[in-house]
């Protein structure tokens, strides 16, 4: 199947991966402003989100993107990617890494990561509301924890609405179907990257993006003193200043 997905602009090409707290409509105040500065843009929902259902059979989100590049006839492109996005990117990046120009990974999850103690505090409280049939409060849950103090009520709203989809479509699906699991080497990224953590964050993506830049070698961490998990729906302008910079360096 491909993704569900939206196309924009005109121009070297973006792709967009949404946080696992969303879909593809957290970009929706990133799309104007890339197509304005000259950018096509596409965004795709991964499997269980948004608009596209729950697999039937063992999947890889990373090959979904890549077959979706595939049949948009994208041989390169830029990818962003956040949190649970951000995984994903990076094994495009690495298993892929001619199709990526440039990637800018913001609040991203990294493979192998031992979770710290606020971070398994949060799974397990989840799990425990999700088991107990409390959707209402997992999705309140999640609002709480991953936006940070600069996050209007209009903010924190949609991203309640994409959350508590999110849950409800996965919740109806096969829990049975694997998605597969591909081993990858983050050393083997070559793209100029872009780290990005937030100081109102939880602890571990912070440190991500401090071993990452250590690990990658064209990579540079910067981390935004406002910022929670999900920068580009708090501070929208803010962060498209600084995606639009770095497109423009040459690095995308």
């Amino acid at each position: 199947m491909t993704i569900a997905h939206d196309v924009a602009g005109s121009g070297p090409t973006v792709v967009l991966l949404h946080s696992t707290v969303c879909d593809r409509r957290m970009w929706d105040p990133q799309v104007p402003a890339l197509v304005d500065a000259g950018y096509r843009t596409v965004r795709a929902d991964f499997r269980g989100f948004g608009e596209s259902p729950m697999p039937d059979r063992p999947y890889s989100d990373a090959q979904d993107v890549v077959d979706l590049l595939d049949s948009l006839g994208v041989e390169r492109a830029t990818v962003v990617a956040v949190s649970g996005g951000g995984r994903v990117g990076q094994e495009v990046a690495a298993r892929w890494p001619a199709r990526v120009a440039a990637l800018m990974l913001v609040s991203t999850a990294l493979g192998g990561h031992e979770p710290g103690a606020e971070l398994r505090a949060f799974g397990e409280r989840e799990d425990e509301l999700l088991e107990a049939g409390d959707v209402a409060g997992a999705t309140a849950l999640n609002v709480a924890t991953w936006l940070g103090p600069y996050a209007s009520d209009e903010t924190r709203a949609r991203v309640g609405q994409m959350q508590r989809h999110a849950f409800e479509v996965q919740l109806a699906g096969d829990p049975d179907v694997e998605s597969l699991g591909v081993e990858f080497d983050v050393s083997d990224i070559v793209a100029p990257t872009l780290l990005v953590s937030g100081a109102h964050d939880l602890p571990d993506f912070r440190e991500i993006a401090v071993e990452l830049a250590g690990r990658l070698p064209h990579a540079r961490h910067v981390p935004l003193d406002w910022a929670g998990h999900l920068p580009s729906l708090e501070r929208p302008d803010a962060f498209n200043t600084l995606l639009i910079d770095f497109l423009r360096d040459g690095d995308g």
